[in-house]
């Protein structure tokens, strides 16, 4: 018998904490959540919210817990929000937090991509919490996303937003390719990372099996409607991603896409022995729209 351990879960109210919550429920694992946000409690679950994750609020609630999943992010910055705040700062406050909670593991989501020659702002933030996470002297699992996709992921919803409008644009020539991974097949992936040996100490790519260009991916995705998809100029693209903060893409969105980043999917379905979602398929029977 398989002896779990008690898992502590921040960004709470996320896309993907939202089905890795409901998946630790199923499984019966106790496990603690925390958000800035209230949100619906499973089973298994106890309920932290917390603003400014207060130390005083957060360590005797914490304490001795085994895993700490730490999935609090931005993938777009503003004057009020930066990434060196929340991607960087945060990350570093609950390492620190975790040491003294003596929780032994923390499992991070950062960005695939992310490197030490990196000149994007997004990911110089999570390369830099990558790297309090390998200074902390944790046992840690690193993993880097591509696209994670589902029924309620930001960039799902933003098509399907698109769809009703009649029309999708697609920055630029659209030629770049994504490696989108389904929701089922990360939160499968992050609970094995929990009790199993072989993730202790690892910075995974976490992608999907087959690469799709972006211009193909939005016409699977709006395959049967009256969609209109229109490029636009990638010059046009980027002035409204600096003068307009409402834009669809900012600019680490636009300077991810074109960047074209692959991950090795290989390696990754050598080490879960997983078989993988077809994103592909899931996109063609329109389960996603």
């Amino acid at each position: 018998m398989v002896n779990y351990p008690k898992v502590v879960v921040t960004g709470a109210s996320g896309f993907i904490a939202k089905n890795l919550r409901k998946h630790l429920s199923a499984k019966n694992i106790e496990f603690i959540s925390i958000s800035r946000n209230d949100f619906k409690k499973f089973k298994c679950e106890s309920k932290i919210i917390s603003n400014y994750f207060d130390e005083k609020n957060l360590l005797t609630k914490i304490k001795n817990s085994d895993v700490l999943i730490h999935l609090v992010g931005i993938g777009k910055q503003s004057v009020n929000t930066d990434y060196h705040i929340v991607n960087t700062g945060l990350t570093n406050y609950m390492v620190n937090l975790s040491k003294k909670a003596k929780i032994k593991k923390i499992v991070y989501l950062s960005g695939l991509g992310v490197s030490s020659n990196t000149s994007i702002g997004y990911f110089i933030s999570k390369y830099n919490a990558e790297q309090q996470i390998l200074k902390s002297g944790l046992n840690f699992t690193i993993f880097r996303p591509s696209y994670i996709i589902g029924k309620d992921d930001y960039f799902t919803k933003y098509l399907k937003k698109q769809v009703k409008k009649g029309e999708i644009k697609i920055p630029g020539s659209g030629k770049y390719s994504i490696q989108p991974i389904h929701i089922d097949d990360v939160v499968k992936i992050i609970f094995k990372s929990l009790s199993e040996e072989k993730f202790k100490n690892k910075i995974i790519d976490l992608v999907g099996s087959e690469t799709i260009t972006f211009e193909k991916y939005v016409k699977l995705f709006s395959k049967g409607t009256n969609t209109n998809i229109k490029k636009i100029n990638l010059e046009d693209s980027y002035h409204n991603a600096i003068t307009n903060p409402k834009s669809d893409f900012g600019i680490d969105d636009l300077n991810i896409l074109i960047g074209n980043f692959q991950g090795n999917h290989t390696k990754l379905k050598k080490l879960t022995g997983m078989k993988f979602e077809s994103v592909m398929k899931l996109l063609e029977s329109g389960r996603l729209l």
